[in-house]
């Protein structure tokens, strides 16, 4: 009995399971989006200490509904239990820096149902710009995939992390090359949309009108031309930034990247 039991409850559980992958998989093909983001059986806490350095650095988080800063804390507290973090240079690390840092990638993550990233183990923050034997030239930063590292120098990472509205944020731009790296290498649903919503967008680079107005307009700089890669890290910037003139002026652009963050919270 015991064990006509087990397996009518594996049972239950399987299609429990099946159904709502499949659900999943409708709903993407529908919406370009997944059914559902946050479940979680049990939330991790943060401090308050830490809530209180949150609210004091992040201005998205306190945009945020109580209930997404509940599901906001939860990720991040995951997240700085995974990534490794490791001053260089003498550097002092401090909780301010960590949480900071972890912040970035859980506010770009926070559409996504898996967000810990497992193409990133380990932070390496300097305190200024760091010499790259990549290309042998001195850096602000840096994603190695190989190392599963990201690389900051805490100097220009709190600059931008510091004006809000300049469209220049070091944290940014280097956590979407990585969450882009990620979404490449893994299959789940956040993955697909992304890596999808990209190709969409290498579309859209091949409009040379499209193009010509992006360069034409000034809002993003030219830096985001070097690469494709570059283009979206460049963009992400300017989408966090500076959503209401990015929607003004590049409204198809703008609809692209929030579909593939699935971005739908916080006003954006």
């Amino acid at each position: 009995m015991v064990f006509v039991g087990a397996i009518t409850v594996a049972l239950s559980l399987l299609i429990v399971f099946l159904f709502f992958k499949m659900l999943d998989i409708v709903y993407l093909s529908w919406f370009k989006r997944p059914a559902w983001v946050h479940f979680y059986v049990y939330k991790k806490k943060l401090s308050e200490p830490h809530k209180s350095i949150l609210r004091k650095r992040l201005s998205f988080y306190n945009r945020l509904s109580s209930v997404d800063k509940r599901r906001f804390e939860h990720r991040l507290q995951c997240f700085l239990n995974d990534k490794e973090f490791i001053p260089r240079q003498g550097f002092v690390l401090k909780d301010e820096h960590r949480l900071s840092i972890a912040a970035t990638a859980i506010m770009l993550t926070f559409g996504m149902r898996k967000y810990m990233l497992p193409i990133l183990e380990r932070i390496i923050v300097y305190p200024e710009a760091f010499y790259s034997t990549i290309d042998e030239r001195y850096h602000k930063g840096e994603f190695n995939p190989r190392l599963k590292a990201l690389v900051l120098s805490w100097e220009d990472f709190e600059e931008g992390f510091r004006i809000e509205d300049d469209n220049l944020n070091l944290g940014i731009h280097e956590f979407t090359h990585a969450i882009h790296l990620n979404s490449i290498k893994r299959t789940d649903t956040a993955s697909v949309v992304f890596s999808d919503g990209f190709s969409e967008l290498l579309g859209l680079l091949r409009n040379e009108d499209f193009v010509t107005d992006i360069k034409n307009s000034g809002f993003i700089r030219d830096y985001a031309f070097t690469n494709e890669f570059e283009f979206l890290a460049v963009v992400v910037e300017n989408f966090i930034e500076s959503p209401v003139e990015f929607k003004s002026q590049f409204p198809s652009l703008y609809k692209k990247i929030q579909q593939m963050f699935n971005f739908r919270f916080a006003g954006y």
